[in-house]
């Protein structure tokens, strides 16, 4: 019986996974370059201007990446409202009228309570939302005042009735601008139901336009909006038909003002920024009534490792694993109890793991992480800020391999010493006897 739990113990020793650890400087093969991998939702950034950007200390910088990068406008529960938002035309390419001059007001001024009338009474309604602070809004008052010109010109409200272009001055109209989701200025909308006809929300079907800003494609663009509306037929508008001609120009508007972005980006192995911000070159933006709060689903960095993996790792190596997702699930939201002009910044200090087998088998590659993160007053516009630094040195966890041969010496070991210990008990015994027994001998003469 103690013979075979002595050789039991040295068959679970022989086949328990043992490990050294070591730190040695980064030998990874996954070259110069680091994947970030996210899923963040920001209930009050718009997909409309929602931009990735990184940079770093060698000089990198780019700004907007879309190529890996999805994104989905999403309501106050965080949910998708609908399908994936996709980026249009580039800002910066926006043509303007700078040589247009016309001091007038060709365009109606709404209100929040004369918005819903005109809505209802123009099958094509195009608002533009500016400031009157913001200096792409006043790049662009000429043009458009004088586009609505000749628009009221051509499709007169009283006899035609058609299209009417008219505007909304968001440092007046707050709650007007905020209800339609206007986060940057200024914000060409275009309403195409009017009557009273809505979709199932009771929100007007609209769409934001994005193309140049002179008067002749205001106006080219206006007419081609109108052209397949009949005078006296306008139900055609009311059942969404419209020429392909502007879609470039034209894209369905957000219909919440939040927006979930996923995707990864590859990073230099150098110190650096990782920075979702509004961005846009033909918009402004009110610092003060932006709100970067978010909520992390996921963020990691390296490959994906799959749920099974890390399990099976973590059988093995159990403190292996516990920081490569420590953001995952966590919010960080202003209540505004710090005002205006809030960015939240997490800085990260990530050191890579690598598991080697016996047989020199890489069984994972890993990246964690500590996070630490606070909300700091800006002067610029807020972002939401991941600075990162890789560890230079890696922890690099080794099997200790036991060869069957020492596993056999030490059976025999223990066989061998069991038997010896048995023969020196048997032997002690046997002497033990044959004393006692001349002692009794002695007393009995």
């Amino acid at each position: 019986m103690v013979l075979t739990m002595i050789i039991l113990q040295e068959l679970n020793s022989y086949l328990a996974f043992s490990t050294s650890t070591s730190v040695i400087v980064d030998k990874s093969s996954d070259g110069d370059f680091l994947r970030i991998g996210f899923n963040i939702s920001f209930p009050a950034l718009s997909c409309e201007f929602a931009s990735v950007d990184v940079s770093d200390v060698l000089g990198t910088n780019r700004l907007n990446i879309t190529k890996t990068i999805r994104k989905f406008s999403i309501g106050p529960d965080l949910k998708p409202t609908g399908s994936e938002f996709h980026s249009g035309p580039a800002f910066h390419d926006i043509k303007h009228g700078d040589g247009d001059e016309y001091a007038g007001d060709g365009s109606v001024s709404l209100t929040a309570r004369t918005f819903e009338k005109f809505t209802h009474q123009h099958p094509i309604l195009v608002v533009n939302f500016y400031a009157p602070w913001c200096y792409w809004s006043n790049r662009l008052k000429p043009s458009w005042e004088k586009a609505a010109k000749i628009i009221r010109e051509r499709y007169d409200p009283e006899i035609d009735g058609r299209i009417l272009l008219a505007k909304v001055d968001c440092t007046e109209e707050g709650d007007l601008c905020k209800r339609n989701h206007i986060q940057g200025y200024p914000s060409i909308r275009i309403f195409r139901k009017g009557s009273d006809v809505r979709d199932d929300h009771g929100h007007h079907d609209h769409e934001s336009y994005y193309g140049d800003r002179d008067t002749d494609s205001l106006v080219k663009t206006m007419e081609t909006l109108v052209a397949p509306i009949p005078v006296e037929a306008q139900k055609l508008a009311l059942e969404g038909k419209s020429d392909n001609g502007t879609d470039n120009a034209k894209r369905p508007a957000p219909l919440t003002g939040g927006c979930r972005i996923e995707g990864y980006v590859r990073v230099k192995k150098v110190p650096g920024n990782l920075v979702i911000s509004a961005h846009s070159g033909a918009h402004s933006f009110d610092a003060s009534q932006m709100n970067m709060s978010h909520v992390i689903s996921h963020f990691s960095f390296g490959r994906m490792i799959a749920p099974k993996v890390m399990s099976d790792v973590k059988r093995l190596v159990p403190y292996l694993g516990g920081s490569h997702d420590r953001l995952n699930g966590r919010s960080f939201i202003n209540h505004r109890d710090l005002g205006a002009n809030v960015t939240i910044e997490h800085y990260l200090q990530i050191v890579k793991s690598e598991v080697i087998t016996g047989r020199n088998h890489k069984l994972i590659e890993e990246y964690e992480y500590t996070a630490h993160s606070s909300l700091v007053q800006s002067l610029q516009i807020p972002v939401a800020k991941f600075h990162f630094e890789l560890s230079p040195m890696q922890v690099l966890i080794t099997e200790n391999q036991k060869s069957f041969s020492h596993f056999i010496t030490n059976v025999c070991a223990i066989i061998g010493g069991v038997f010896t210990v048995a023969g020196i008990v048997d032997s002690i015994l046997h002497n033990t006897i044959r004393m006692m027994r001349k002692v009794e001998l002695g007393k009995n003469f």
